[in-house]
């Protein structure tokens, strides 16, 4: 299996990147800044370079060829202001979905936020407004690629990272209530939803808890 992940230097891809290639898998990660490359190739991964906010729809489907699943993993990061939520956290996840499309890739996981579709309504009364137009770009991005029936796309919503290790325990579901989540965990996850085909079209909620990753994503794919 090849899976190509975007923001391949972000701290969930490169713990994806690691599980992937550990268990065997092709894996490739996207990087705009091409001194991140040695960091993905410790990881076990391919890196490419390629800035999504740039970059055209054929530049990037030409990145996926090949590829049976595509991961959404980028975003503007700490310290951005509004417009890189815009041009990353969801134009990026858009153009994203559109290069897969091109490309001929269905599976589709886009790393979402917690309470993102709060986003799309006026933000709570002192809310900061970078991190409502934050919500409001990861929203936006969730509704543009659920609108796709063109590929098979799992929306993930984690809670709040943290980077304590893993315990491979968690609560998945489509409302799960806030709390926290290790990255750790948050990549298990990914991983085990790349082989879970019974999950598309669905949008789950991620924080801790006390079931193991396997079971929990083979509970939501029962369910």
């Amino acid at each position: 299996m090849r899976t190509v992940i975007a923001g391949g230097h972000g701290q969930i891809a490169l713990r994806l990147e690691r599980l992937l290639a550990g268990r065997g898998e092709e894996v490739a990660g996207i990087i705009r800044n091409p001194s991140q490359a040695d960091d993905l190739v410790a990881a076990g991964a391919e890196p490419v370079v390629c800035d999504l906010e740039s970059a055209s729809v054929d530049e990037v489907a030409a990145h996926l060829e090949g590829a049976d699943a595509v991961v959404f993993a980028a975003g503007a990061g700490p310290g951005s202001g509004v417009a890189r939520k815009e041009t990353v956290d969801r134009a990026a996840a858009v153009l994203f979905a559109d290069a897969a499309e091109r490309a001929g890739v269905r599976r589709y996981l886009i790393v979402s936020s917690m309470n993102a579709d709060s986003g799309l309504t006026e933000p709570p009364a002192g809310m900061d407004p970078v991190f409502a137009a934050y919500l409001r770009a990861k929203g936006a991005a969730d509704d543009a690629v659920r609108t796709r029936d063109t590929l098979d796309w799992t929306v993930l919503r984690p809670g709040r990272l943290t980077d304590g290790p893993g315990t491979g325990k968690v609560q998945l579901a489509e409302k799960t209530g806030r709390a926290e989540v290790p990255r750790d965990d948050v990549a298990a996850v990914l991983g085990a939803l790349l082989h879970a085909p019974g999950t598309s079209g669905l949008t789950l909620d991620l924080i801790s808890g006390d079931t193991p990753v396997e079971e929990a994503v083979g509970t939501v794919v029962g369910g």
